[in-house]
């Protein structure tokens, strides 16, 4: 019998989800499998990978063949380097305790390349929410200076409304006396 690691497709349409499982070549896709090994979502930023490492090296191990995608997962994760140590050492080639310590350094390296991609990441994100927050911040100035112009604009109408008024009204007063008096040399 031969056996793939492939990914098994799961989710809904437009967002896959996928379990990453052992199963008979001759088997459907997302048909039946021997044993699943972890899941990959390619959903989130970076992908989430769950990957039970210790199967996974023993599946590699007895000479399961994993499909391109899986084969990529699988690399990222380590899985194909600790199968490769592991040949060393059975070959002669050096001991298990200098294996352990490749295999730490290597995970140390890919940690920090993991740090430094995350870290520029948010560095991204910040500076682009910072330029919007100055977009908005200008935005809301010139709005605010655009209201104060049009509130002076109508203060002064209104004021020169009541001086107007208020020189009519001074007018009407003077008239209306003028008139009273017409009025009382007229009788």
């Amino acid at each position: 019998m031969s056996t793939k690691i492939r990914l098994a497709r799961h989710g809904k349409k437009g967002h896959a989800f996928y379990h990453i499982v052992v199963a008979d070549s001759r088997s459907p896709r997302d048909g039946r499998f021997i044993e699943k090994l972890g899941t990959y979502n390619p959903n989130t930023n970076p992908a989430t990978v769950e990957l039970n490492f210790e199967s996974a090296v023993k599946w590699i191990g007895v000479g399961a063949q994993p499909t391109d995608t899986a084969r990529s997962i699988l690399s990222k994760q380590g899985v194909m380097y600790r199968n490769h140590l592991n040949g060393g050492v059975k070959k002669g080639a050096f001991t298990e305790e200098v294996a352990e310590q490749k295999f730490a350094k290597w995970v140390a390296e890919k940690e920090a390349k993991a740090a430094a991609a995350k870290a520029a990441v948010d560095a991204a994100k910040a500076k682009t929410a910072k330029e919007r927050l100055e977009a908005e911040t200008k935005v809301k100035e010139a709005k605010a200076a655009a209201l104060a112009a049009k509130l002076a604009e109508a203060a002064k109408a209104a004021e020169a409304a009541a001086a107007e008024a208020a020189e009519e009204e001074a007018a009407e007063n003077a008239e209306a006396p003028a008139e009273a008096a017409e009025e009382a040399a007229a009788e």
